[in-house]
């Protein structure tokens, strides 16, 4: 008598969540929003510990914490020693206005800066980058430290590399300068711009906005394993569903994606425990991960 055989449904691959560990290297825990104000207005309690918490739950081992101005440096840096985590220092591009501002001018702003970095260059929470950066005097100090740029870099890249190159940062990082590389963080550039970046010795860091579009896509898979890194750029950066990574995240097995999108409530209706919606978090840095396709 003819016997038919039916395949047995291969069982699912078992998924360990704490086997995989993680560093955000570029998130702004500094920002008020992790202590429940938006815009300037108190909006829920503070959660910055169940935000924490849940970023260990997903893996997240240590954070590098952004500082964008001399003030949010030096709140960077004292979070940092409390938390153990790390912290840069630096004036963001889009608030260089504050050199002229300050009282003594740009050389007391930048001296101030100096004299932050050298008070913390070892010990728990200690600066380990210059930055968030553009190009200019900050460059100066990253020399004179022998500290790693992070930098940031919009729509500018021919502008961007010629400076690096002229300030010395043509290949190995700058090493003949004195420069110890760096990392261009929440890249959006292309594949040809990737390929500079990394032929000049520094790595590129990616996050939700380094994955809008395929194109994004296809310069974030053509980053070579050495030179990439990752971050979530937190509160911002979010990957959204109108993304191409899209694609990506919804092949993740369930356990992995209750720890990377766990549902989350309006800030009117905020439940301690719960992320905010529109407020991204360390805890899904994995997504860039599975969007990078490993």
């Amino acid at each position: 008598m003819p016997v038919t055989v039916i395949a047995a449904k291969p069982a699912a691959a078992e998924v360990h969540p704490e086997k995989y560990r993680y560093i955000d290297i570029g998130v702004n825990l500094t920002d008020p929003i992790f202590r429940g104000f938006h815009h300037g207005k108190r909006k829920h309690d503070d959660d910055m510990e169940a935000v924490l918490e849940r970023a260990r739950a997903a893996g997240v081992k240590s954070m590098i914490i952004t500082g964008g101005s001399l003030h949010e440096s030096k709140e960077a840096l004292e979070l940092a020693q409390q938390l153990g985590f790390f912290a840069t220092v630096g004036c963001h591009p889009t608030r260089s206005a504050q050199f002229d501002k300050f009282r003594g001018g740009p050389e007391k702003y930048l001296k101030e800066l100096d004299k932050l970095i050298a008070a913390h260059l070892v010990g728990k929470g200690c600066v380990v980058a210059v930055g968030e950066c553009g190009l200019g005097s900050q460059l100066a100090l990253a020399k004179k430290y022998h500290l790693p740029l992070f930098l940031h870099s919009r729509a500018a890249h021919a502008d961007f590399v010629q400076i690096l190159r002229e300030e010395g940062y043509d290949q190995d990082g700058g090493k003949a300068a004195g420069g110890k590389g760096g990392v261009v963080h929440s890249f959006t550039g292309s594949v040809e711009e990737a390929a500079e970046l990394m032929d000049m010795g520094f790595h590129i860091s990616v996050n939700g906005c380094s994955m809008k579009t395929a194109d994004n896509l296809a310069a974030t898979k053509s980053i070579r394993p050495e030179k990439i890194m990752l971050e979530t750029d937190a509160p911002w950066c979010s990957m959204m569903s109108a993304q191409a990574s899209k694609a990506h995240l919804t092949s993740l097995p369930r356990a992995l994606n209750s720890l990377y999108f766990p549902q989350g409530t309006k800030s009117g209706s905020f439940v301690y425990g719960r992320p905010v919606k529109g407020r991204n978090e360390p805890g899904p840095i994995a997504q860039s991960e599975v969007s990078h396709g490993w």
